[in-house]
């Protein structure tokens, strides 16, 4: 597992240094890039961290665990209401069925790539924009 993280982090830190450099390459006329340029890195870095280690505290303090529900969480309240909606169970493919799967065996890869992308870049243009 700790080969997927570093494969997902560097995978990431490579679309998001494309994503800077060319920002940074279409906007020659600004001689204060620096730290725009460095405000993306950092954002870039807490977007990345929110999507690899953030996600998974936020499943696991909402109760969604590999043991199961947590009794007594946000989770264990969500089952029971979609319990109650649906007549005893939970469905297959519902918020709190998705989220349970999460929550025990972790997101995939994909997901993993996918989400470090996009919070990644979001953070580096956020971090930028912050800095400017």
């Amino acid at each position: 597992m700790g080969t997927r993280v570093v494969a997902v982090a560097i995978i990431t830190l490579l679309i998001i240094g494309c994503t800077i450099g060319g920002e940074e390459a279409k906007d020659h006329s600004s001689e204060g890039g620096n730290g725009s340029a460095i405000g993306a890195v950092i954002g870039a870095t807490v977007g990345a961290g929110l999507a690899l280690v953030g996600l998974p505290v936020i499943f696991g303090a909402l109760g969604f665990t590999g043991a199961g529900i947590a009794a007594g969480s946000i989770a264990a309240k969500m089952m029971s209401a979609a319990a109650i909606a649906n007549s005893g169970g939970v469905a297959a493919g519902s918020t709190v069925a998705v989220l349970q799967s999460i929550g025990a065996g972790g997101l995939s890869l994909g997901a993993k790539v996918g989400l470090t992308a996009a919070m990644g870049s979001a953070g580096a243009a956020t971090g930028a924009w912050l800095t400017e």
